[in-house]
C-alpha cells in the first residue's frame, strides 16, 4: 500500500509540474512533422519511441509540434475507425505523440489533408470533383458530396478525442477547384438565374462561377470548423493558406489561427512576401518554413542548417508573428534526429527575440495594395498562386525592401478608412481595384497623402490626379533608366505627356546608352495637399523576373521623393527593416539579406556574411530614455538633434533589433 502511495504521488507531482499547453494564440515556436503515410506503409511506429520523442521536446522546448495523422493519399498513420487506413499498424503513434507531449506541456496539432483525399473519392466514386470535361477527379474531394459530413468531420471528432489540441487542415483553398457535379450547377442556376454554366476564363460569367466556388469552399470550412468546435470547445483549428496571399479576403470563419508553408528555395524573401500577407488579417498567425531545399523536378531533399532557417525566421517573427519549421517523418513515422541540433539552434535563435517581436505592431510607412479585386479578375481558378498573377506585387515589395522601407501589404478591407495612416502607399501593377477605395485613395492624396502607381494598365485609374495624358495604347521598351543609370528590360510602357507642373522621372531610351532618351517613364505631380507619382511601365512584373540594383534604387529614389520615412540606413543595401511597436517601445528590425537564400540552384548554404558600419537615422518627436542592441541587450551610444536620433551598428549577423524607449 505504502508502495502504491508513492506511485500515486510521483505521478501526481509530475502531473503538477507539467505545464498547460499555450493555445495557439499564446505560442511563439513549432516544429510541423509529416510524411503523407500510403496503404504501403506497414511498419509505421516501428522505431518511433517514447525517448526519441522526449529527446526533442527536451532539447528544442518547442511551444507546439504537428504531426503526421493523413496526408493526400487519405491513408491514416493511426489506426482510424473512421477512414482508410495501412493494413498493419505497428504502433498507435498519435497516442504515443499525445502521452509525450502532454507530460511535456506541449502542444499537439495534427496535419490533416482536407479537400485532396485520394483514397476517399477512390471508394466513393460520388465524392469526386467533376472537371470542366465531366471527368471525376481522383485526388479532390466535391464540396458538394457528402465527403465532409461522412469522413473529414467525424475522423477530425476522432483526432479530437485523443486529446489532440488542433488542427492544420492541408490541401483544401490551395485545392479547391471548379466543380461541374450537378449539384454545384443547379445550385448556381437557383442562385444566379443563369443557365448557361461558364466553362474557361473567356466564358460569360466565368468570374461569377469562381466567386461562386469561394463561397461554397468558405461554407465548408466554416462547417467543419463549427462543428469541431462545437464538439470540444479547446479544440483549434486552421485551414492552411487560407486568408493569405493564396486566399486575399476578409476572415469570416471562426477559424482560430491562420498558417501557410512557403516554398522550399528562396525561402528568406518567399518569408517576406507571405508574413506580410497574413499579419494583418487580426488572427493569431504563423508561417512554416521547410527545413530542406527540395526541387519538384527531382525530389531531392537538401537539408538547411540553423544559419539559413534563421535568416528566414527573422522575416516572419519581425512582422509579429510565429514561427515554425518542417521536417519530415520517416515511413514509419519516426523523427529525424540528425536534426535535433538544427532544430534547437533555431529555436535558441527565435527565442532570444521572443520578448521583443511577439505579437509587436508595424508603426504605419509604406502601404503595399493587394487587391483582392484586381487579383480574383485575373484568375482562371479558385484560388491559386502559381500562375505569376502575384509577381508584380512581389516585385515591387522587394525593391521597396531592399530601399530599406519598412513596407506592409494591405488588402482593401485593410486600408479602406484607415489610409491617412499612411505616409506613402504604392498600388502595383492592378489593373482593377475596388472603386470606392480608388476614390478613398485620391482623397487621401487631396488631403495630403503620397501615392505612387505603378504599371501601364494602372495608371488609367488614376490619369487625372496624375497630371497627365496618356497614350491611347501602349508600347515595349528595352532600356531604361534615371540620372546616369541605365539597365535592360522587357516591359510594357505606356506613353504620357506630362501637364503644367507635373514633374517627369527617369527616362526610356531607344538603344542601350545613355545618348539615346526617348521620353520619361514616371512623374510626380502636387495633387491637392498631397502627391502622386505614377510610373508608366510594368516595373514589378519586371522586377520579380530580372532584378537589378537599378529598378531597386528607382523605385527607392522616387519613393523619397514622396515622403521620408521614419528610418533610414546606409551603408548596405542587403538591410530589411520592419519598424515595429510593443508596449511602448520602438523596435526597429533590421534582417540581414545577403547570402544565397534567393538562387534557386543553391538549396542550403551555410554562411551569410556580416554587414558592417551601418550608419542608422530614426525620427522621434523627444530624446529617447534608452536605445539598445537586442537580443543582446548591449546599450547603444547615440545623438540626438533636431527630431533625430542618430547611431552605428558595427555588425549585423542575421537579425538585431533595436529598441527605443521614449
Amino acid at each position: 500500500m505504502k508502495r502504491l502511495y508513492i506511485l500515486l504521488f510521483g505521478l501526481l507531482s509530475c502531473t503538477a509540474l507539467a505545464q498547460t499547453p499555450l493555445r495557439r494564440s499564446e505560442s511563439y515556436f513549432g516544429l510541423h512533422f509529416d510524411f503523407h503515410a500510403t496503404l504501403q506503409d506497414t511498419l509505421i511506429g516501428k522505431t518511433l519511441t517514447d525517448k526519441m520523442i522526449d529527446s526533442l521536446l527536451t532539447k528544442v522546448k518547442p511551444d507546439f509540434i504537428q504531426v503526421d495523422c493523413k496526408g493526400h493519399s487519405g491513408v491514416t498513420s493511426y489506426p482510424t475507425k473512421v477512414g482508410n487506413a495501412p493494413k498493419r499498424v505497428e504502433k498507435d503513434i498519435l497516442k504515443l505523440f499525445r502521452e509525450v507531449t502532454l507530460r511535456r506541456g506541449v502542444a499537439l496539432y495534427v496535419h490533416y489533408s482536407g479537400v485532396w483525399d485520394d483514397e476517399a473519392v477512390k471508394h466513393h466514386p460520388n465524392w469526386s470533383r467533376i472537371d470542366s470535361e465531366g471527368k471525376p477527379d481522383r485526388q479532390k474531394a466535391s464540396l458538394w458530396s457528402a465527403y465532409a459530413d461522412s469522413l473529414l468531420i467525424p475522423q477530425l471528432k476522432e483526432i479530437c478525442d485523443y486529446g489532440v489540441n488542433g488542427v492544420w487542415v492541408d490541401g483544401d483553398c490551395w485545392a479547391t477547384n471548379p466543380d461541374y457535379c450537378q449539384a454545384a450547377i443547379d445550385e448556381f442556376r437557383f442562385i444566379t438565374g443563369i443557365q448557361d454554366i461558364p466553362r474557361k476564363k473567356t466564358d460569360p460569367h466565368y468570374d461569377k462561377w469562381l466567386e461562386f466556388h469561394r463561397d461554397a469552399f468558405r461554407r465548408y470550412v466554416r462547417k467543419y470548423t463549427d462543428a469541431l468546435h462545437a464538439y470540444n470547445p479547446r479544440f483549434q483549428v486552421a485551414s492552411n493558406w487560407s486568408f493569405s496571399a493564396m486566399m486575399p479576403e476578409k476572415v469570416d470563419i471562426n477559424v482560430d489561427f491562420l498558417s501557410g508553408d512557403t516554398e522550399p528555395l528562396n525561402g528568406a524573401n518567399q518569408s517576406a512576401f507571405q508574413a506580410r500577407c497574413l499579419a494583418p488579417q487580426g488572427k493569431p498567425w504563423d508561417l512554416m518554413s521547410w527545413s530542406f531545399g527540395y526541387g519538384w523536378e527531382d525530389q531531392v531533399k537538401s537539408p538547411k542548417n540553423a544559419i539559413q532557417l534563421s535568416q528566414e525566421a527573422a522575416q516572419v517573427i519581425s512582422m509579429g508573428g510565429g514561427f515554425q519549421a518542417y521536417w519530415t517523418q520517416e515511413r514509419d513515422g519516426s523523427l529525424p534526429t540528425f536534426s535535433y541540433q538544427t532544430m534547437s539552434d533555431l529555436a535558441k535563435f527565435c527565442r532570444q527575440r521572443q520578448p521583443f517581436t511577439q505579437q509587436s505592431k508595424p508603426i504605419p510607412q509604406v502601404a503595399l495594395l493587394y487587391s483582392n479585386v484586381g487579383y480574383k479578375s485575373q484568375l482562371t481558378t479558385v484560388y491559386n498562386t502559381g500562375d505569376g498573377k502575384q509577381q508584380p506585387m512581389i516585385g515591387t515589395l522587394n525593391a521597396l525592401l531592399y530601399s530599406q522601407l519598412p513596407t506592409e501589404i494591405l488588402q482593401e478591407h485593410h486600408l479602406r478608412g484607415r489610409t491617412q495612416a499612411y505616409p506613402l502607399i504604392v498600388i502595383p501593377e492592378w489593373k482593377k481595384i475596388d472603386e470606392t477605395l480608388k476614390e478613398e485613395l485620391i482623397e487621401y492624396v487631396r488631403q495630403g497623402g503620397n501615392l505612387i502607381v505603378i504599371g501601364s494598365e494602372t495608371v488609367k485609374l488614376f490619369e487625372a490626379p496624375l497630371g497627365v495624358r496618356l497614350g491611347a495604347s501602349t508600347q515595349t521598351i528595352s532600356n531604361w533608366g534615371f540620372g546616369q543609370l541605365l539597365t535592360g528590360t522587357k516591359a510594357a510602357f505606356r506613353p504620357f505627356e506630362p501637364l503644367s507642373g507635373t514633374q517627369t522621372f527617369g527616362q526610356w531610351f531607344s538603344g542601350g546608352d545613355l545618348r539615346f532618351g526617348e521620353g520619361p517613364v514616371a512623374s510626380i505631380a502636387s495633387f491637392g495637399k498631397g502627391k502622386i507619382a505614377g510610373v508608366y511601365f510594368n516595373f514589378g512584373e519586371q522586377h520579380f523576373k530580372r532584378e537589378t540594383y537599378v529598378g531597386r534604387d528607382f523605385l527607392g529614389t522616387l519613393a523619397k521623393q514622396l515622403f521620408q520615412p521614419q528610418v533610414t540606413v546606409s551603408g548596405s543595401k542587403y538591410v530589411n527593416v520592419a519598424l515595429n511597436q510593443k508596449q511602448g517601445t520602438t523596435y526597429v528590425n533590421l534582417i540581414n539579406m545577403a547570402g544565397n537564400h534567393a538562387n534557386k540552384a543553391i538549396h542550403a548554404s551555410d554562411e551569410i556574411p556580416p554587414l558592417l558600419n551601418l550608419k542608422i537615422a530614426v525620427k522621434a518627436p523627444l530624446r529617447p530614455k534608452q536605445v539598445t542592441l537586442q537580443p543582446e541587450n548591449k546599450p547603444i551610444p547615440f545623438a540626438y538633434k533636431n527630431g533625430e536620433i542618430t547611431f552605428t551598428i558595427s555588425k549585423l549577423d542575421i537579425h538585431s533589433i533595436v529598441a527605443i524607449k521614449p
